[in-house]
């Protein structure tokens, strides 16, 4: 069972690493591959661009032995839809279980995505849920996709490769790439925030100066 971790990670940060390395705990992941958008379909375009960004993600996850780049994306032309990576995984890994790992606040989105309703039969989501958070609220077609696939036991994504949705609490860090863009533009410390790796790299590319 292998994990999927998308998105611009402009920057990436302490955040998403905290996010993937609890859910490779509790779901028993063999690995997590984070897999960089080029062109975000719903996001504007980030002015730092794709290798970079990639890069940046190559640097933070280094030293995880479980962790790797996956950069479809990046090689493949166009907007950065989902359903093309899914379907090209899925080429790939046979029928291997799948699980795409998404905020709470992304998927509450889903029905947006380009054709949102074929992905579960290429993977599993697993929605992140911030303990103590205010209860989920979804859209009509949100919540009727999660009644219809829903599961509270995590060995029903092992013995499938796709079709199920696990909503998972875990304990995420309060950091956003947002935040990292300003504090970065200020010449603010962001030490604490994000890897040295990936601190010297933008450094070294002046990224970020004028966000």
């Amino acid at each position: 069972m292998i994990g999927i971790l998308g998105g611009t990670f402009n920057p990436i940060h302490h955040g998403h690493l905290h996010l993937a390395e609890r859910l490779e705990q509790i779901l028993g992941l063999e690995a997590t591959r984070f897999m960089p958008a080029a062109i975000p379909a719903l996001k504007d375009m980030p002015n730092v661009s794709a290798k970079q960004r990639a890069d940046m993600v190559k640097l933070a996850i280094a030293e995880h032995p479980h962790f790797a780049l996956d950069s479809r994306e990046l090689d493949r032309a166009g907007p950065s839809y989902t359903i093309d990576s899914l379907i090209s995984l899925r080429k790939e890994l046979g029928n291997t279980s799948i699980c795409w790992l998404i905020g709470s606040d992304a998927f509450a989105h889903l029905n947006t995505w380009h054709r949102w309703n074929e992905l579960l039969d290429y993977c599993h989501f697993v929605v992140v849920k911030r303990p103590h958070a205010e209860a989920l609220i979804f859209n009509a077609e949100v919540t009727a996709l999660i009644t219809s696939h829903q599961t509270h036991d995590i060995d029903a994504l092992k013995n499938a490769s796709n079709g199920k949705i696990l909503i998972q609490e875990i304990a995420a860090l309060d950091i956003s790439s947002t935040q990292i863009r300003q504090q970065l533009a200020l010449k603010a410390d962001v030490s604490q925030l994000m890897p040295s790796k990936v601190i010297n790299y933008i450094r070294q590319h002046h990224l970020y100066e004028n966000t």
